[in-house]
């Protein structure tokens, strides 16, 4: 095989980027969920109190109406695996921490959301880590 041609093989993938990959798109289909968990009470779908926009108090049609477009649209940049997909999921998890973080008397207490936003981080954090310190030891 000839330089040229060995230059155009894709280079093997670390585990590191194969879990950040797994992880993005484990992240999208949740995403996806909660996007459509968002419009379903937009919407009104869900019989119950509140679950229509215009029966909903302020506050939540706010909340609600912005990360009712942006959870959809962050499932599909972590599905692609493009750089802009974990922005707009830290975005979306952000608003969603302060909800039911700092203002529970408002949205409610839901600590598992704010649990698994910061276990969802912190795994990103780490192994965006670990592939730049593979990347590093292996050019050395």
């Amino acid at each position: 095989m000839t330089e040229e041609g060995a230059a155009s093989l894709p280079a093997r993938q670390s585990p590191f980027e194969i879990a950040l990959e797994f992880l993005q798109r484990a992240a999208a289909l949740a995403c996806l969920v909660y996007g459509v968990g968002y419009w379903v009470r937009l919407l009104g779908f869900y019989e119950g109190p509140e679950w229509r926009f215009d029966l909903m108090p302020v506050y939540w049609q706010l909340a609600a109406t912005p990360l009712a477009v942006m959870f959809p649209f962050a499932a599909v940049g972590l599905w692609m695996l493009a750089s802009w997909g974990p922005v707009v999921w830290f975005a979306c998890a952000g608003a969603e921490v302060v909800m039911y973080g700092f203002f529970p008397e408002l949205y409610g207490r839901w600590p598992l959301i704010i649990i698994l936003h910061a276990v969802v981080a912190g795994l990103y954090a780490g192994l965006r880590i670990l592939i730049h310190l593979e990347r590093r030891r292996s050019e050395n």
